[in-house]
């Protein structure tokens, strides 16, 4: 595998409005997954060749300074940019090395993924949820197989996802869903969404964080489009996202409000979480201070 070069592994954040993480991680450059909508593909992150993963050159001893360097534990999100558990990552283990970095310490962390690949290290990610928390998200925009292929062809299938979760919530993990995105004229339909609630309650999702629409801005933008062409052909689909967004970024379903109707209700009668600041306390809870200092 090809490396890139880095002088950092960890970024504070802006905020901890998301999942509560106030730092980024990146181990990886690049995706394989080949999902037509990923943000990260836009001309403002400038990754070149994005379908090709490489790996930050020297990342582990990097992370390893970087983590010396702190002067209080980072509860540390990666998967943003790229999905920590692409297919390479089965041999090079970077991922998992890093977590045990992460675990040595005393960090916490929040996962982001396509991958069921993410079971794997189970005993990891329970040692690092003994003294700091641990979110692992499974990214699932619908929980049929055939659809996902077209949409997502070179992620493994929600049902395999569904399984890692199940997984991970059996061993204690607090694990969870992204419903994200919800692409309006193919998955915004109650049919869809309340399938992937049902498969997550099913697996024992703590939570579920929807966006029920779909992103789109330069190059990211042309990518999309194109590949629901080919993906749906005969559909006229990117013609009716343009005639419905124009270069509109925030893309949100025609269906929206009537969907969250829908998604909230059955998240409440399974007892699943959905909103932002109730799943960051929950995660949180018993680790001291920080249930107030990502709040902050």
């Amino acid at each position: 595998m090809d490396t890139v070069p880095a002088k950092h592994l960890l970024y504070r954040s802006r905020s901890t409005e998301w999942f509560g993480s106030d730092h980024t991680m990146n181990i990886y450059r690049g995706c394989c997954h080949g999902c037509l909508y990923c943000d990260s593909r836009s001309d403002c992150y400038q990754i070149g060749e994005f379908d090709r993963v490489r790996a930050k050159a020297d990342a582990l001893r990097i992370l390893r300074d970087d983590l010396a360097r702190k002067t209080r534990p980072a509860l540390i999100a990666t998967g943003s940019m790229s999905d920590p558990y692409n297919p390479f990552e089965a041999e090079l283990q970077l991922t998992r090395h890093a977590l045990e970095l992460i675990d040595a310490y005393d960090c916490g962390v929040a996962i982001a993924t396509k991958s069921d690949l993410i079971a794997r290290d189970v005993d990891v990610l329970a040692s690092i949820q003994s003294h700091s928390p641990v979110i692992c998200k499974l990214t699932v925009t619908t929980a049929d197989d055939t659809l996902a292929t077209k949409i997502e062809p070179g992620a493994p299938a929600p049902s395999r996802r569904l399984a890692a979760l199940e997984r991970l919530s059996r061993a204690g993990l607090f694990t969870g869903v992204l419903l994200m995105p919800v692409l309006p004229f193919l998955e915004d339909s109650d049919e869809n969404v309340l399938g992937v609630v049902e498969g997550a309650a099913k697996a024992g999702a703590r939570f579920i964080y929807p966006a029920l629409g779909v992103t789109m801005r330069q190059g990211q933008r042309e990518h999309f489009l194109d590949g629901l062409e080919c993906a749906f052909p005969g559909r006229g689909l990117k013609e009716r996202y343009l005639r419905q967004y124009g270069d509109r970024y925030q893309c949100a379903s025609p269906r929206a409000r009537a969907l969250w109707e829908v998604f909230s209700q059955a998240c409440r009668e399974r007892g699943i979480l959905y909103d932002m600041k109730s799943i960051i306390r929950a995660a949180t809870l018993g680790y001291g201070d920080r249930q107030l200092t990502f709040f902050d």
